[in-house]
């Protein structure tokens, strides 16, 4: 039976006789046999047999030793200061706040609030908040100056003039707080029931308390609102006014009524 292999004793075939008379170079000892045809723009493989990738589910060493790597963690936040603590709270509070109060929220005393609020006011000098100091509360708001800007802004109408005898009854109470309608009437020389209403309708007055004379009549004295009408930041911030010339006022006269 014929085999499918070639034997020794084969007789030799044309290629054999051109390897013979070097016409074809023989495997092993001249140029490698030429590999698979390549596809047109196709890169050669590398000689050097490329490492296997990581199995399903497995991480590359080199991920793995990226996802080691501990966080880099920022510097500690700096301390809160008092100033900033105080700014806080004047920030989110919805009206004027007592010194106290402020105090024993910070747990601590009511110098050290007060130092920080000096602090405050020296570092608000020239921008657009201000602190107001209404007797002993205060309070963080727009800066008088910017009072226009801000009513242009939130489409307030600027406010209607006040009456002379509205800013007359108001210079009473300014500059003689707590005063009683007695006394603001003994002053004037005119009853001043209407004007006090008008006034404190407008949230530039409000009672304060009450005397412990006869009948103990009410206590008036200004807002925080009277300060932001007239761009002031405190009471100390008022003209000084000249009382030379102005007649005394009987006690018996204040105290009627």
């Amino acid at each position: 039976m014929p085999s499918d292999y070639s034997t020794p004793d084969s007789a030799p075939s044309a290629v054999d006789n051109e390897w013979q008379r070097g016409e074809l170079p023989q495997p092993g000892l001249g140029e490698p046999e030429p590999g698979p045809p390549t596809a047109p723009g196709a890169r050669p493989e590398s000689p050097v047999e490329a490492a296997p990738g990581p199995e399903p589910g497995e991480t590359a060493p080199e991920a793995a030793a990226e996802s080691e790597t501990p966080p880099i963690v920022g510097a500690p936040p700096a301390p809160l200061t008092l100033e900033a603590a105080v700014e806080s709270l004047l920030f989110v509070a919805d009206g004027p706040v007592p010194v106290a109060r402020l105090a024993e929220a910070l747990e601590v005393n009511g110098r050290e609030v007060e130092a920080a609020l000096e602090t405050l006011s020296a570092t608000y000098a020239g921008r657009g908040l201000s602190l107001q100091r209404i007797r002993d509360k205060v309070q963080l708001t727009t800066a008088p100056a910017a009072a226009e800007k801000v009513q242009r802004f939130l489409g307030l109408a600027a406010s209607a003039p006040l009456s002379r005898a509205a800013l007359e009854t108001l210079a009473i109470i300014a500059y003689q707080q707590p005063v009683t309608r007695p006394q603001i009437d003994a002053i004037r020389g005119v009853n001043s029931d209407s004007v006090i209403k008008n006034l404190l309708a407008k949230g530039l007055i409000e009672e304060s308390g009450r005397t412990e004379g006869p009948g103990r009549p009410v206590l008036y004295a200004t807002t925080a609102e009277f300060l932001q009408h007239f761009g002031l930041t405190s009471l100390a911030d008022l003209p000084p006014l000249n009382l030379d010339g102005l007649r005394p006022v009987p006690a018996a006269e204040i105290l009627k009524g």
